[in-house]
């Protein structure tokens, strides 16, 4: 708004002298005004070319470099503003994050040819506009700067590792080349680096057809591997359940043993003779002698039992 009527102010004021020369002319002689009308009509010419050319907007996520007489001088943020073309000179820069997509051919340490793909995001830093003026000269400097240095770090640091760790530990990549890039990359660039990502990396066909076979392989031993485990340990299983069983029983007939005392055995006699049996049984270590009380009462049991 007030760019606008300072705008407004000096075309007036140029109109305006040009018109007091004209009178000035048209009071003195026909020379005089032919003359005053020629600077009249250069002076306007003048404003009409420098003025409106002197005016420029800074739009927001832009800063403008200011050079007078080529050197940088001063730093613009966003709004309108008037340096005299002339002698002024304006560059403006992005301030807005820029991405740049890498691709790059690179070895691992054991010699494994790999393409990787990549994106790197950066800003600018506002306040070293100027410095970024004096070393780059523009945006597109810078970023292929940036580009270089960030490929050669990738490098460096994926050829530290086996092409199989690589494989194994792809997530892990990112984060490293990131930390490499952000390390080398710092504020001396004027730039602060937000995101590294790895978006793909591509090893050789055969290579990854070899590295293929190989997890089949590996898979099939390892199944292997468990359905023997899974057998042994079903034997031992089988095994161990006999071991149990055998002790119980043993345990069981140690326990049956031990409660068949003298008293039990009569018993268990008498509950099983018919009267016919002589009043002694030898056995293979010991003579278990029935009672005669025992045997009458038995003998009046069964002949009773038969009588009926």
């Amino acid at each position: 708004m007030a760019i606008g009527v300072l705008f407004i102010i000096v075309f007036i004021g140029l109109l305006s002298g040009s018109s007091a020369l004209t009178a000035f002319g048209a009071k003195n002689n026909k020379k005089g005004m032919k003359l005053a009308g020629v600077v009249s009509i250069i002076i306007s010419l003048i404003g009409l070319i420098c003025v409106p050319f002197s005016f420029y907007t800074v739009d927001t996520g832009e800063v403008a470099v200011v050079k007078f007489l080529g050197q940088a001088n001063n730093v613009r943020s966003a709004g309108t503003y008037f340096d005299f073309w002339v002698t002024n000179t304006v560059q403006k820069y992005d301030t807005k994050t820029q991405t740049i997509q890498i691709t790059t051919g690179t070895y691992s340490s054991d010699a494994q040819t790999m393409d990787i793909q990549m994106t790197v995001q950066y800003k600018i830093l506002p306040d070293k506009s100027i410095k970024i003026a004096e070393q780059y000269g523009s945006l597109d400097a810078l970023q292929s700067r940036i580009e270089s240095v960030a490929i050669e770090k990738t490098k460096a640091t994926l050829s530290s590792y086996k092409a199989m760790n690589i494989i194994a530990d792809r997530a892990s990549m990112s984060p490293l080349v990131e930390d490499a890039i952000k390390k080398a990359i710092d504020e001396k660039f004027y730039v602060n680096i937000q995101t590294v990502a790895m978006t793909n990396i591509d090893f050789s066909d055969a290579f990854e057809k070899a590295v293929e076979d190989k997890m089949i392989a590996e898979q099939q031993q390892l199944k292997a591997n468990y359905e023997n485990e899974t057998k042994i340990a079903k034997a031992k299983a089988d095994a161990e359940a006999k071991v149990v069983q055998a002790e119980a029983e043993a345990k069981a007939n140690d326990l049956l043993e031990k409660s068949l005392n003298e008293k039990i055995l009569r018993q268990m006699y008498i509950e099983k003779w018919d009267g016919k049996l002589p009043s002694t049984v030898a056995g293979d270590s010991t003579t278990m002698l029935i009672p005669a009380g025992e045997v009458e009462k038995s003998s009046k049991t069964a002949g009773s039992s038969k009588t009926e």
